[in-house]
């Protein structure tokens, strides 16, 4: 992903392994601060997966194969620590896909360092080809809009729903995105804006609340969000606030794109009802960046996702193309 340090701009992943050590940048200081959080024991590489120092399910998978690569080098019970990292979050698919994936590799006898960085290079990369397969329904003046984050933090590099509006835009296409600010954590205005000013790609923050007002005015063409888990009939657990999006571009006959390798996809859940949905603190909405803005004494509810049913999507853009809905279990399987 291209990060501007002063007057330079790098490239750098998200969340990488090194002697031992996950160095992850930390997404709860973005935008005011570039940081990055060092996990080098096991308690610590889950701590940022449930602190959400790391988020968007591929990157979690990343960052949870990085901490069993730790755990192997260091000598630990790998059984012990899968199941320790597998409590930290549990809707996001990708965390148990890469350690089962970690697990299998050492009782094959595998080194887990190496799979480790495999395993990572290979949702890179697939999510690059997300972006080759996504960047056709992009067209020159496309206005977009995306909810939470799933750009190169979400991922390590890349993205998933910004892989294709990346490539689009370096390929020459004048974009435009809507971003929905995304409440309760703001993902959207504190990282997807990030993203996008790193690339140069044009966009506004909005309100959650006012997609519809832009929909309604045809001034979306396209929404792509990401994925947390998709179920074997296609539908989708995404951050909380994408179903409402999903009902009304459908309403407004606005085409409605999920983007998300395969290790999304959890064939072993026949449909949305079956996805776990975390409830979060109720913090989260009762405060802003930790000052109060609801009264003391008033509670709240936070599931932080929710589940759009397959009707409602138009197609989902993986890295062996762009497939439909109900075409998940034959294609993936």
């Amino acid at each position: 992903m291209r990060v501007r340090m002063g007057d330079e701009v790098v490239e750098m992943r998200s969340v990488e392994y090194e002697d031992g050590t996950v160095k992850m940048i930390d997404q709860r200081v973005l935008p005011e601060e570039i940081r990055i959080f060092r996990a080098d024991t096991l308690k610590k590489v889950a701590y940022a997966i449930r602190e959400m120092v790391v988020r968007g399910a591929p990157a979690i998978g990343i960052a949870a194969a990085y901490g069993m690569a730790g755990a192997y080098e260091r000598g630990e019970d790998l059984y012990e620590a899968r199941d320790s990292l597998a409590r930290t979050r549990p809707t996001a698919h990708d965390l148990f896909y890469a350690l089962d994936r970690m697990l299998e590799a050492y009782k094959a006898g595998r080194d887990v360092v190496e799979e480790a960085i495999r395993y990572a290079d290979e949702i890179v990369e697939r999510c690059r080809k997300i972006g080759e397969a996504g960047e056709p329904l992009i067209e020159d003046g496309y206005r977009i809009l995306t909810h939470c984050n799933a750009g190169a933090l979400a991922v390590a590099d890349w993205g998933t729903a910004l892989a294709p509006m990346r490539m689009a835009h370096r390929n020459g296409r004048r974009i435009f995105v809507w971003v929905d600010e995304t409440r309760p954590r703001l993902q959207g205005a504190r990282l997807t804006a990030w993203e996008l000013l790193q690339e140069g790609i044009d966009h506004a923050v909005i309100a959650d609340n006012a997609a519809g007002f832009f929909m309604r005015r045809g001034e979306v063409d396209l929404v792509i969000v990401g994925a947390d888990r998709i179920a074997a009939n296609g539908d989708v657990a995404n951050k909380i606030g994408t179903y409402e999006k999903a009902v009304v571009a459908h309403e407004n006959g606005i085409p409605f794109y999920v983007a998300a390798p395969v290790s999304t996809f959890d064939l072993h859940l026949k449909s949305g009802e079956e996805i776990p949905i975390e409830e979060r603190s109720e913090d989260e909405v009762l405060e802003v960046r930790g000052r109060r803005v609801a009264p003391l004494g008033s509670h709240a509810r936070n599931p932080a996702f929710d589940v759009t049913p397959a009707k409602y999507i138009t197609g989902i853009i993986t890295e062996m193309g762009i497939i439909k809905p109900g075409e998940v279990r034959r294609v993936v399987e």
